[in-house]
């Protein structure tokens, strides 16, 4: 594995296209990215567009992994926009690549993350995790514990409504 992190790549016409395209193979691997596969390109443009403006503007952070050149992995450290939670952010649309799965690359990208968030001088992240793909038990391995469960808040079919965690990591001073 010859990962490797960039924080806030320039956001080219390439990069924002292997970014959907990404997001949209994630999706329809069965990812909780967001969408309910399956889903196309053009439907996630529009959410993928206003993260990439959230980035842009200098509020978000977004952190991607190459390996090879490939983009393999990537989420974005969403800030909170109210200045009484200024200080933690929450990791959203945590992605890795369909078919890499059990490379290490989803534990090291947690790990970077950790590491961004201890740089920007943040003392928790957040991520919210839709029940039922076993997600929880990958983040607790990766050192964030659950705080928080809606029962039934995410509505991904007909009579298929799923429990959303929060699950936060402390960020303790190095």
């Amino acid at each position: 594995m010859a990962l490797s992190f960039v924080l806030d790549p320039p956001l080219t016409p390439s990069l924002r296209e292997r970014i959907v395209q990404l997001w949209t193979d994630v999706t329809n691997a069965g990812g909780a990215v967001g969408f309910v596969a399956p889903v196309t390109a053009a439907e996630v443009r529009p959410t993928a567009e206003a993260a990439f403006a959230g980035v842009e503007s200098g509020v978000d952070r977004l952190l991607v992994g190459v390996d090879d050149g490939q983009l393999v992995a990537l989420l974005f450290v969403v800030d909170n926009r109210f200045g009484l939670k200024a200080h933690w952010r929450v990791l959203k649309r945590v992605m890795v690549l369909p078919g890499s799965q059990g490379r290490g690359y989803g534990a090291a990208l947690l790990r970077e993350a950790a590491s961004v968030g201890r740089v920007l001088g943040l003392e928790g992240l957040q991520v919210t995790v839709r029940d039922g793909h076993g997600l929880d038990t990958f983040y607790r391995k990766a050192g964030y514990r659950e705080v928080g469960r809606i029962p039934g808040a995410l509505r991904v079919a007909p009579g298929d409504d799923r429990d959303e965690l929060f699950m936060w990591l402390d960020l303790p001073e190095s």
